[in-house]
């Protein structure tokens, strides 16, 4: 199991307050093996993670416990040229830095 993903998961679906059945439905499983996940008795798929991150909202990195920012923020970028792209980029690599 990897470590504190069952209580991510579980606090993910209460903040956005679902049921299991809810997310069952979803990922086309039964309630049991999303109470299994929450619990910590099984392990979800590669899969199953992903299609967890989009659901949730945020990334693959903050579900396996590699990152501890729940939201990764997506920006829009259609219709900016690849040169905007570069400045936002290089603008969010700076505040990073600077935060660290």
């Amino acid at each position: 199991m990897i470590n504190g993903l069952p209580e991510r998961l579980k606090g993910l679906r209460q903040n956005c307050m679902l049921s299991q059945r809810d997310i069952a439905r979803r990922l086309d499983v039964s309630a049991s093996i999303i109470s299994a996940y929450e619990t910590g008795e099984r392990t979800p798929s590669v899969e199953n993670i992903l299609a967890l991150a989009a659901m949730y909202g945020c990334s693959v990195d903050y579900l396996l416990g590699c990152e501890r920012i729940r939201h990764s923020i997506r920006l829009n970028v259609d219709g900016l040229s690849e040169r905007q792209i570069y400045i936002l980029s290089e603008l969010i690599d700076s505040m990073r830095e600077k935060n660290n």
